[in-house]
């Protein structure tokens, strides 16, 4: 359930949960007709997608989900949940059979959320209708990238007590990762469901979750959907990108537009790493527009 001092008026969306995994999942379910899937990344839930919903569920039937331990979906414990690459490409697929169907949806990527979906977009190319990435990757860095220090000293030991007592993975987001600055009731949804030391376990273990080294856990994960994007290379992709941020910059989009040079392919050179944001007024009719 929302908090009583969540602003309901910018994400006016009944709740709805799933069973995914044994773990209580949360997520958004409105309009009729081909299903969209919409997949955040870190340290955002499904309320970074609040102003494309509706415009998507006047011809479809939108699906924003929030990852086990982010947004208001449960928030387990380690012991509970591995919070791996892996195991949220596992879950989004038990999401999308559970409440979406056996037929092709749509799905809408955002950071983490491309590397998620594209995950299970390789496994299974049949069920792929369209794809939207937004400021992400399914390949490791580019040539000549390397992980930003603040995301490594965030993944430290020490970095935990900054990032969940701090909050402070959740407070850059919501400050540096826009060009235009988000109103102070959109700061406040953005940090709504993470509002406790153990509800922050999520983002901090998404960090975690970067390959930093190549025996990680992850490591292979990344390697093997890059291997594997081939086969969506007939699907209709487009590339949506602010090209200001400092993780996944200009160079991850140039690796995507190689990999599918038939892209469509939008720069916003203004914008940051929350283009859905900097960008709301242009991005979202040409999103809703690619995906009639």
């Amino acid at each position: 359930m929302l908090p009583e001092d969540f602003p309901s008026e910018l994400y006016p969306f009944s709740s709805h949960r799933a069973e995914v995994g044994g773990l209580a999942m949360h997520y958004v379910d409105e309009g009729e007709g081909t299903p969209v899937v919409l997949v955040h990344g870190n340290p955002t839930w499904s309320f970074y997608f609040r102003n494309l919903i509706p415009e998507l569920a006047t011809d479809h039937r939108v699906l924003a989900m929030d990852h086990i331990g982010m947004g208001f979906s449960a928030h387990p414990t380690r012991d509970e949940y591995p919070f791996s690459l892996e195991r949220r490409i596992a879950d989004l697929g038990e999401f999308i059979d559970t409440v979406a169907g056996d037929g092709q949806v749509d799905l809408v990527m955002h950071d983490w959320g491309g590397a998620i979906g594209l995950g299970w977009a390789v496994d299974n190319p049949d069920r792929i209708r369209k794809l939207v990435i937004m400021n992400s990757a399914g390949f490791h860095p580019p040539d000549g990238q390397r992980i930003p220090a603040a995301l490594l000293a965030a993944r430290s030991a020490g970095g935990e007590t900054v990032v969940r007592g701090a909050n402070a993975f959740v407070e850059g987001a919501v400050r540096i990762a826009v060009t235009t600055a988000l109103s102070r009731e959109e700061r406040r949804g953005y940090r709504a469901p993470y509002f406790s030391w153990k509800r922050r376990l999520g983002v901090y273990e998404f960090v975690k979750d970067i390959p930093v080294t190549a025996d990680h856990r992850t490591h292979d994960v990344i390697a093997r959907i890059s291997e594997n994007l081939k086969l969506l290379e007939d699907k209709p992709v487009m590339l949506a990108w602010g090209t200001k941020d400092f993780v996944f910059n200009a160079d991850y989009l140039d690796e995507f537009v190689r990999r599918f040079p038939e892209a469509e392919v939008v720069r916003y050179g203004a914008a940051n790493h929350l283009v859905l944001d900097d960008e709301r007024a242009d991005l979202i009719p040409r999103i809703a527009t690619f995906l009639q």
